[in-house]
C-alpha cells in the first residue's frame, strides 16, 4: 500500500457564505440576476463548513434575507463572526491519503486518470494514474473560484467584458455566448465560469483581480503550493492553456478544499440559469449532465475539455452516506466521461463504510 501524506486546507475561520436561490418564474419569463448588497459582497469569504439552513438556524440573529421578486435570484448571507471580519485560518489539516487495492471488482474506466476518495478519511477507494500530471482544461476554474473567494472582493462590482477576455490562451479562441461590452457583476461572472464554464467570465475575474492577471495566476500557484498540490501548475485562469496541469491526486485535494466554500458549491451545481444581461437573456445549462439530470447528490462539480486534456470532471458528492471526491481526467468523449463517473459512483456506493 502506497501512502502519501497530503496537506488539505480546511479553512475553519468564522466567516460567511451566500446561497443562490433561483425562484421559478411565476408569470414572468424566468429572468434572473444576482443582486448583492455591499454588506453581502464584503461577506463573501471562504471557510463555510455548514449548510445554509443549518447555519441560519444556529445563528438566526445574523441571518440576512431580502425579499425576492418572482423570477429573480436571492442571495442570503450568514455571518458567523462578531465584527464581520474573519479571523486567520487555522493551520492546514493534514490528511493521510491512502491508496488501496483491497477492494475487489473494481470497474474499468475510459479516462486516462481517475480517483475516488473518501473526503472524510482520505482513503483512496479507486485510483488510476493518480500521480500523473495532465492538462486539466476548465477544471482550472475551481482554483479560479477559490482565489476569487479568498480575495474577498466586492461581488457587486460591475465588470465590463473586454476583447482581451475573449482572446483565449495558447492561440485558442474562446467561444462564448457572451459578447464584448456585456456588463455583469463579479458574482454573475463567477456563476458563468462555474456552471456554464464561460472562459471570458473567468478571464475577466483574473483581469479585475488586484494586480491583474499576473497577480491572479501567482495567487493560483501559491494556493496550490499551500495545499500541497505538488504536481500542479497554472499559467492562466480559464483552462484553455494545456500548460495548466495537475494530477488526479492533487485535484482531490483541491476539490476537498473548494467544497468548504458555500458559493462555489452552490454556483457549480446550479442546473440551469437565465442570465439577464439587460438587453438579452442567456438561457444556460450546467456543463455536467449528472448535475442537469439529477439522481446523484453532487455538492460541487466542474467539467473541462480541450483537445490536449480530453474530457475531464471533478465532483464532490455523497456516496453511501460518506463525503467523496471523484476525479476523471482524459476521457475520450463526454459520454465516456459520464459513463465512467456513473460506474465509479455506483461501485463506490456499494462499498462498506470504514469507521
Amino acid at each position: 500500500m502506497h501512502v502519501l501524506v497530503a496537506s488539505m486546507m480546511f479553512s475553519l475561520s468564522s466567516v460567511s457564505f451566500a446561497e443562490l436561490v433561483i425562484n421559478p418564474s411565476s408569470g414572468s419569463d424566468g429572468q434572473a440576476t444576482l443582486s448583492w448588497s455591499s454588506e453581502q459582497a464584503d461577506q463573501f469569504l471562504n471557510g463555510d463548513l455548514e449548510s445554509t439552513s443549518a447555519s441560519a438556524q444556529a445563528a438566526p440573529e445574523s441571518y440576512v434575507a431580502e425579499p425576492t421578486p418572482p423570477g429573480s435570484t436571492k442571495i442570503t448571507t450568514t455571518v458567523r463572526s462578531s465584527n464581520g471580519v474573519a479571523p486567520a485560518s487555522t493551520a492546514p489539516k493534514t490528511v493521510r491519503i491512502l491508496d488501496t487495492s483491497a477492494y475487489s471488482n473494481q470497474p474499468s474506466v475510459n479516462a486516462r486518470a481517475a480517483l475516488v476518495m473518501d473526503a472524510q478519511t482520505g482513503e483512496v477507494l479507486y485510483s488510476k494514474n493518480t500521480n500523473v500530471a495532465l492538462p486539466i482544461a476548465s477544471v482550472t476554474k475551481v482554483m479560479t473560484a477559490v482565489v476569487t473567494s479568498d480575495a474577498r472582493l466586492n461581488m457587486s462590482e460591475q465588470i465590463t467584458l473586454q476583447s482581451i477576455d475573449f482572446a483565449g490562451a495558447a492561440g485558442k479562441n474562446s467561444s462564448s455566448t457572451l459578447r464584448v461590452g456585456d456588463k455583469l457583476n463579479r458574482a454573475e461572472a463567477l456563476l458563468f465560469a462555474l456552471m456554464k464554464s464561460e472562459n471570458p467570465a473567468a478571464a475577466a475575474l483574473a483581469r479585475t483581480y488586484p494586480g491583474g492577471k499576473n497577480a491572479f495566476v501567482a495567487a493560483m500557484n501559491a494556493k496550490a503550493r499551500e495545499l500541497g498540490m505538488h504536481s500542479t501548475r497554472f499559467t492562466e485562469a480559464t483552462g484553455l492553456d494545456p500548460r495548466n496541469v495537475s494530477s488526479a491526486r492533487d485535484l482531490g485535494i483541491l476539490v476537498s478544499t473548494a467544497s468548504q466554500y458555500g458559493l462555489i458549491r452552490q454556483f457549480s451545481t446550479t442546473p440551469t440559469y437565465d442570465f439577464n444581461l439587460g438587453y438579452r437573456v442567456l438561457k444556460s445549462n450546467n456543463t455536467n449532465a449528472l448535475v442537469r439530470n439529477g439522481g446523484w447528490n453532487i455538492n460541487l462539480s466542474k467539467t473541462g475539455y480541450i483537445n490536449e486534456a480530453g474530457r475531464c470532471v471533478v465532483m464532490h458528492t455523497t456516496l453511501n452516506n460518506r463525503p467523496a471526491v471523484v476525479v476523471l481526467l482524459g476521457a475520450d468523449t463526454s459520454q465516456a466521461r459520464t459513463n465512467d463517473a456513473t460506474r465509479l459512483m455506483s461501485w463506490a456506493s456499494q462499498l462498506p463504510k470504514r469507521i
